[in-house]
């Protein structure tokens, strides 16, 4: 399923206009998009006299708590009620977690405001551009058409965003735009080196330990390289909270590989699927099928365990999608 832009400007302004109460959610194991499109549009929101409150299962990374605004996102929800709820970079309904079941049952509008081809039209209200680069893409256009003024606050969370989901602006749908969107969150305060610095190059010890022991596990065969992180990596890692720390990324640097996944075993028995792709193979599709989302080149899933079981399933869809791409050279 390919979902087409479905942008409503108008009639989202309208009901932030209208709106006496806001909340902004984002979706379980944020990124750096997840979190800047959330925090670049709180800012805003909140520059602009609104009444805002901000949400997502677990809180915000570590990692992202630079951004302005950070340290008020709630990591559970269990009172409120909203005029507004605007769900970003969320595909689907599942994907915005316990804070999104709460927000949307306590609210009377949604906003789905999104960029992922697969997102289900779900809400009432759509913002959904799937040609942007980024979520922080579709907030920075929306902020244009409210009329809201940029700040550094609101810029540096929206070029987190967009450099993050490019992968420091290097992915197939990086275009002009994009830059121009940059050099425009740049001018008003925005640092593209602390940015990159803070998301894109930066690992701690316990990532590293963790690929130690993930490494062990990684094998090559026709273009599908794949990597498995279990329970027990995590625990010889110390670290408490599945990741792959960024391992997806690193395999699918590898030449003869045209696909790549890490499989994640969690405690409850399911398997979590990060995948990549290089430029010309189609892992979204793959992704869709198993019930998750993103895009041709980056995307995920979560699926029933065990992993064995996992594993004979999706390879028979990477393989699949192996054959059907081609290498494209850009």
């Amino acid at each position: 399923m390919t979902t087409p832009n479905t942008t409503n400007w108008t009639e989202a302004a309208y009901a932030i206009e209208q709106a006496k109460s806001i909340l902004v959610v984002t979706h379980l194991n944020p990124d750096g998009d997840a979190i800047g499109s959330l925090l670049g549009l709180v800012n805003a929101l909140r520059d602009s006299g609104k009444k805002v409150d901000a949400a997502v299962d677990g809180g915000v990374p570590d990692f992202l708590e630079f951004l302005h605004g950070s340290k008020t996102v709630r990591d559970v929800l269990a009172s409120g009620e909203w005029d507004v709820m605007v769900s970003v970079d969320s595909s689907d309904e599942a994907r915005s977690g316990l804070v999104g079941v709460y927000g949307r049952a306590h609210s009377k509008v949604v906003i789905n405001l999104d960029h992922h081809a697969t997102n289900t039209l779900f809400g009432n209200i759509f913002l959904v551009k799937v040609d942007a680069v980024s979520a922080t893409e579709v907030v920075f256009d929306w902020l244009s058409h409210m009329n809201l003024p940029l700040t550094r606050d609101i810029a540096m969370p929206l070029l987190t965003g967009l450099v993050t989901d490019t992968i420091g602006l290097r992915t197939s749908n990086v275009r002009p735009r994009t830059l121009q969107i940059a050099m425009q969150l740049m001018d008003t305060g925005a640092s593209l080196t602390e940015v990159t610095a803070r998301t894109l190059d930066t690992k701690s010890y316990n990532t590293i330990e963790l690929w130690k022991h993930a490494m062990t596990s990684v094998s090559l065969k026709h273009g599908i390289i794949e990597a498995t992180v279990t329970q027990s990596d995590l625990k010889n890692a110390r670290i408490s909270e599945m990741t792959d720390g960024g391992l997806v990324q690193l395999l699918i640097t590898v030449n003869e590989a045209m696909v790549a996944v890490v499989y994640k075993e969690l405690h409850d028995g399911n398997v979590e699927l990060s995948f990549r792709s290089k430029l010309g193979y189609d892992v979204a599709k793959v992704a869709f099928n198993l019930g998750g989302g993103g895009h041709k080149q980056a995307s995920g899933a979560t699926i029933p365990g065990p992993l064995d079981a996992a594993k004979a399933r999706v390879t028979l869809l990477l393989q699949a999608a192996v054959k059907e791409g081609k290498l494209v050279i850009a």
